[in-house]
């Protein structure tokens, strides 16, 4: 086993990633959708909903939405599943959680946020219809884990999502890294008061497993019919895998 592991494009110890991203987190947590809906243009609502659409999940099944933080997800899914269905929301990170859980409970509606690791899940086997994970495998220390666990506490025929930032289409990534490692740290400096957080998390985005190879570790987790859906240009992808 390797005795490191990358935070953004450093070599790190596993133990000291997990320190530093819930550092970068508890820095943003406050901005976080804010800066989400300037750094795409709002196009990250899009890609959500997409994703939530593509599971196919309907009225009374079990959603289960890791790093969920602020819940944009988890809230579609509620909608999507009505009241007969049952949606978890969970986050390793307490400052992210709670802006999540805060968000529901002043909307007047009560689902279970639960801080926990997406490696080692407090939850039993085959209890979900779908597992999804927004955003926030690219933070997981070790993802082949987390893979496993979202397979474990599949039901048969449930499905996984991932939806994550990815490979660009590569005529466009010139342009795409300029914006990353120039806008996109000035506007975190501007409206967080953060550039550091946000240079990692563009970092983060170039360490992370490109579509083919992501699909890959899926498989090798034991997920079958593995789909990957391509978004803007592949900027971000929606990996779907299914468990039989």
């Amino acid at each position: 086993m390797s005795d490191s592991t990358h935070f953004g494009f450093e070599q790190v110890p596993p133990e000291e990633k997990a320190k530093r991203v819930r550092g970068v987190f508890d820095s943003v947590a406050d901005k976080y959708d804010l800066m989400n809906d300037l750094m795409s243009a709002g196009l990250h609502r899009l890609w959500k909903r997409f994703a939530v659409g593509a599971t196919g999940v309907h009225s009374g099944m079990r959603v289960l939405d890791l790093a969920g933080g602020t819940g944009d997800l988890a809230k579609l899914f509620v909608e999507r599943l009505g009241p007969t269905g049952e949606v978890v929301l969970t986050d390793i990170n307490g400052a992210m959680l709670a802006v999540g859980r805060d968000r529901f409970l002043n909307a007047g509606r009560l689902v279970p946020a639960v801080q926990c690791d997406a490696e080692k899940l407090p939850f039993v086997s085959a209890h979900f219809d779908c597992v999804s994970i927004g955003f926030g495998l690219r933070n997981v220390t070790r993802k082949e884990n987390a893979l496993a666990e979202m397979k474990r506490v599949l039901k048969p025929g449930g499905v996984a999502a991932v939806l994550e930032f990815s490979r660009v289409w590569a005529p466009l990534g010139p342009a795409y890294d300029w914006y990353s490692f120039n806008v996109i740290p000035w506007i975190g400096k501007i409206v967080a008061g953060d550039d550091a957080s946000y240079r990692y998390l563009a970092e983060s985005i170039r360490m992370h497993p490109d579509q083919e190879t992501l699909k890959t570790m899926m498989e090798q987790a034991g997920f079958e019919r593995v789909k990957v859906h391509n978004l803007a240009a592949g900027v971000v992808a929606l990996h779907l895998g299914y468990v039989f």
